[in-house]
């Protein structure tokens, strides 16, 4: 055992040692890894832009072994996180390979010490760590830009109301956003004014946001462009069926809530409060319990 832990911790400080002198190497990375590895440096954290160059070298590699239809899923989802901290798929296989070195030797390591628990945990550390990071940032975004989307509505409505193109005016209240939802469409206007049509520059939006609401106010302005319908009517209606849409979905998570918090108080506080009045009882009585027990 104790050689196992000698030839565990031997490796690990030759990996530790190799991963330095690559971080410090000269060798320079092809073209498109360095661009992934640069795209977003002043978004990442010091922590993350090292995982990235100590993983980079190997992202080709990784990239070959997801295969190009998983390449593809993860494209997409990082899209739909809204590239986190400068997120590219390069990265993400840096980020794996690295993730995923050390849940292999943090388990080889708990395993020689027979913790099995551990060593499942940190398996599970290696393969899902990132991915738990991406999904938590889909959720974040999407909620950031429902939130958003009704009220930015309205807004556009009043100023295409007041004379504007709906170009000029998408770019005009955009300017007076921040967050995901400005991004987006900052996005979609400059693919337009490099030649994307109108319909392909908001498919591509829909095609970016795993959101229901993004995909309604896309097509909504496709329906109404086809149908010739009035655009504010069609702007303010569809913000009224977004808050309507969230007030049955608050409703929804509230009558999902009240049972779970059913069953923390019948499992929790209710045993809790019996146990604090039985032993009250038995306190007032000034029972020795020493009789009882017969010590």
């Amino acid at each position: 055992m104790t050689l196992l832990l000698a030839a565990l911790a031997a490796l690990c400080a030759l990996g530790f040692a190799h991963g330095l002198r690559l971080y410090r190497a000269e060798t320079k990375l092809p073209a498109d890894l360095a661009l992934a590895l640069e795209v977003g440096a002043t978004r990442t954290t010091p922590v993350g832009s090292a995982l990235d160059r100590l993983g980079m070298r190997w992202a080709p590699l990784v990239l070959r072994l997801m295969g190009p239809r998983r390449v593809a899923a993860v494209r997409r989802r990082i899209d739909h996180a809204g590239n986190p901290g400068g997120l590219t798929v390069d990265r993400y296989a840096a980020r794996r390979f690295v993730y995923g070195m050390l849940g292999a030797l943090g388990a080889l390591a708990m395993l020689a010490r027979g913790q099995w628990l551990l060593a499942a945990l940190m398996v599970a550390f290696g393969l899902l760590w990132i991915e738990v990071g991406i999904l938590a940032a889909v959720r974040v975004r999407r909620a950031e830009i429902e939130r958003t989307l009704p009220d930015f509505l309205d807004v556009l409505a009043v100023v295409v109301s007041a004379g504007l193109a709906f170009r000029q005016a998408l770019d005009r209240v955009a300017e007076r956003y921040a967050g995901p939802w400005a991004d987006e469409l900052h996005i979609a206007l400059r693919q337009m004014d490099l030649g994307v049509s109108r319909r392909q520059a908001f498919e591509e939006l829909r095609r970016r946001n795993d959101s229901e609401q993004v995909a309604m106010f896309v097509t909504a302005l496709q329906q109404g462009e086809d149908l010739g319908a009035p655009l504010v009517d069609t702007l303010i209606a569809l913000a009224a069926d977004m808050r309507r849409t969230d007030a049955q979905n608050a409703r929804r998570r509230a009558a999902r809530a009240v049972p779970k918090a059913t069953l923390v108080i019948t499992t929790v506080m209710v045993p809790a409060t019996l146990i604090l009045l039985v032993a009250g009882l038995f306190l007032g009585t000034g029972v020795e319990f020493g009789r009882i027990t017969g010590e």
